[in-house]
Protein backbone atom coordinates (compact mmCIF):
# COMPACT_ATOMS: atom_id res chain seq x y z
CA UNK A 1 0.00 0.00 0.00
CA UNK A 2 1.21 3.47 -0.82
CA UNK A 3 0.84 5.61 2.23
CA UNK A 4 1.93 9.09 3.26
CA UNK A 5 2.96 9.94 6.81
CA UNK A 6 0.65 11.79 9.19
CA UNK A 7 2.95 14.83 8.96
CA UNK A 8 2.44 14.99 5.20
CA UNK A 9 -1.30 14.60 5.64
CA UNK A 10 -1.30 17.36 8.27
CA UNK A 11 0.86 19.56 6.02
CA UNK A 12 -1.72 19.38 3.23
CA UNK A 13 -4.47 20.30 5.70
CA UNK A 14 -2.47 23.29 6.98
CA UNK A 15 -1.47 24.44 3.51
CA UNK A 16 -5.02 24.07 2.23
CA UNK A 17 -6.24 26.38 4.97
CA UNK A 18 -3.48 28.85 4.14
CA UNK A 19 -4.36 28.63 0.43
CA UNK A 20 -7.97 29.64 1.14
CA UNK A 21 -6.64 32.89 2.60
CA UNK A 22 -3.36 33.21 0.72
CA UNK A 23 -3.25 37.00 0.97
CA UNK A 24 -2.44 37.12 4.69
CA UNK A 25 -0.10 35.79 7.35
CA UNK A 26 -1.13 32.83 9.51
CA UNK A 27 0.07 32.15 13.04
CA UNK A 28 0.78 28.70 14.43
CA UNK A 29 -1.86 29.02 17.16
CA UNK A 30 -4.50 30.04 14.63
CA UNK A 31 -3.56 27.17 12.30
CA UNK A 32 -3.65 24.72 15.19
CA UNK A 33 -7.08 25.93 16.23
CA UNK A 34 -8.72 25.84 12.80
CA UNK A 35 -7.16 22.52 11.74
CA UNK A 36 -7.36 20.67 15.04
CA UNK A 37 -3.66 19.78 14.79
CA UNK A 38 -1.56 20.25 17.94
CA UNK A 39 0.39 23.51 17.94
CA UNK A 40 3.83 21.87 18.38
CA UNK A 41 3.09 19.69 15.33
CA UNK A 42 1.97 22.72 13.31
CA UNK A 43 5.22 24.49 14.25
CA UNK A 44 7.30 21.45 13.27
CA UNK A 45 5.56 21.17 9.88
CA UNK A 46 5.88 24.89 9.16
CA UNK A 47 9.59 24.75 9.97
CA UNK A 48 10.04 21.92 7.45
CA UNK A 49 7.96 23.73 4.84
CA UNK A 50 9.94 26.94 5.37
CA UNK A 51 13.21 25.10 4.84
CA UNK A 52 11.76 23.63 1.61
CA UNK A 53 10.64 27.14 0.45
CA UNK A 54 6.97 26.16 0.38
CA UNK A 55 6.10 28.80 2.98
CA UNK A 56 7.87 31.93 4.18
CA UNK A 57 8.22 33.03 7.78
CA UNK A 58 7.78 36.64 8.88
CA UNK A 59 9.13 37.47 12.32
CA UNK A 60 7.75 40.01 14.73
CA UNK A 61 4.61 40.85 16.66
CA UNK A 62 2.53 40.84 13.49
CA UNK A 63 4.47 37.97 11.94
CA UNK A 64 3.42 34.52 10.88
CA UNK A 65 3.61 32.27 7.86
CA UNK A 66 2.49 32.72 4.27
CA UNK A 67 2.66 30.61 1.15
CA UNK A 68 5.90 31.23 -0.76
CA UNK A 69 4.00 31.20 -4.06
CA UNK A 70 0.39 31.42 -5.13
CA UNK A 71 -1.62 28.23 -4.44
CA UNK A 72 -1.80 27.36 -8.13
CA UNK A 73 2.00 27.11 -8.26
CA UNK A 74 2.51 24.79 -5.28
CA UNK A 75 2.02 21.17 -6.25
CA UNK A 76 1.12 18.22 -4.07
CA UNK A 77 4.39 16.64 -5.26
CA UNK A 78 6.30 19.60 -3.80
CA UNK A 79 4.58 19.16 -0.43
CA UNK A 80 5.20 15.41 -0.37
CA UNK A 81 8.86 15.86 -1.33
CA UNK A 82 9.33 18.48 1.39
CA UNK A 83 8.15 16.10 4.10
CA UNK A 84 8.92 12.63 2.75
CA UNK A 85 11.90 13.19 0.48
CA UNK A 86 12.00 12.24 -3.20
CA UNK A 87 8.93 10.46 -4.56
CA UNK A 88 10.05 6.87 -5.08
CA UNK A 89 8.02 3.67 -5.00
CA UNK A 90 11.04 1.39 -4.84
CA UNK A 91 14.67 1.75 -3.75
CA UNK A 92 15.84 1.78 -7.37
CA UNK A 93 13.46 4.64 -8.14
CA UNK A 94 15.38 6.82 -5.70
CA UNK A 95 18.89 5.42 -6.08
CA UNK A 96 20.60 2.40 -7.61
CA UNK A 97 22.80 2.13 -4.51
CA UNK A 98 19.98 0.97 -2.21
CA UNK A 99 19.18 -2.25 -4.05
CA UNK A 100 21.28 -5.41 -4.02
CA UNK A 101 19.42 -6.71 -7.10
CA UNK A 102 20.01 -3.68 -9.37
CA UNK A 103 22.70 -5.28 -11.53
CA UNK A 104 20.50 -8.20 -12.62
CA UNK A 105 17.09 -6.57 -12.49
CA UNK A 106 15.17 -6.67 -15.75
CA UNK A 107 12.17 -4.60 -14.62
CA UNK A 108 14.04 -1.66 -13.14
CA UNK A 109 13.13 0.58 -16.11
CA UNK A 110 9.46 -0.28 -15.67
CA UNK A 111 9.56 0.79 -12.03
CA UNK A 112 11.01 4.10 -13.20
CA UNK A 113 8.11 4.40 -15.68
CA UNK A 114 5.54 3.74 -12.94
CA UNK A 115 7.32 6.10 -10.55
CA UNK A 116 7.38 8.85 -13.19
CA UNK A 117 3.66 8.47 -13.94
CA UNK A 118 2.81 8.82 -10.24
CA UNK A 119 5.16 11.80 -9.85
CA UNK A 120 3.54 13.45 -12.91
CA UNK A 121 0.08 12.89 -11.44
CA UNK A 122 1.13 14.48 -8.15
CA UNK A 123 2.76 17.38 -10.04
CA UNK A 124 -0.53 18.00 -11.82
CA UNK A 125 -2.47 18.71 -8.60
CA UNK A 126 -1.92 22.06 -6.85
CA UNK A 127 -3.04 23.59 -3.58
CA UNK A 128 -5.54 25.62 -5.61
CA UNK A 129 -7.02 22.32 -6.82
CA UNK A 130 -7.12 21.00 -3.26
CA UNK A 131 -9.24 23.90 -2.03
CA UNK A 132 -11.62 24.09 -4.97
CA UNK A 133 -15.01 22.49 -4.36
CA UNK A 134 -15.08 18.80 -5.22
CA UNK A 135 -17.27 17.96 -8.18
CA UNK A 136 -18.53 14.41 -8.38
CA UNK A 137 -17.84 13.05 -11.87
CA UNK A 138 -20.89 12.47 -14.00
CA UNK A 139 -22.06 8.91 -14.20
CA UNK A 140 -21.84 7.29 -17.60
CA UNK A 141 -24.38 4.65 -18.51
CA UNK A 142 -23.50 1.94 -21.00
CA UNK A 143 -26.06 -0.58 -22.10
CA UNK A 144 -25.20 -4.22 -21.49
CA UNK A 145 -25.43 -4.88 -25.25
CA UNK A 146 -22.52 -2.50 -25.90
CA UNK A 147 -20.28 -4.42 -23.50
CA UNK A 148 -20.45 -7.63 -25.54
CA UNK A 149 -19.76 -6.37 -29.09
Amino acid sequence: MLRLSKLTDYATVILSHMAREADRLHGTFELAEVTGIAQPTVSKILKILTKAHVVVSVRGAKGGYALAREPGRITVATVISALEGPIALTECSASHKGCDQASGCRIQGNWHLINQKIANALESVTLADMVSPFKQPEEVYISVNQLFR
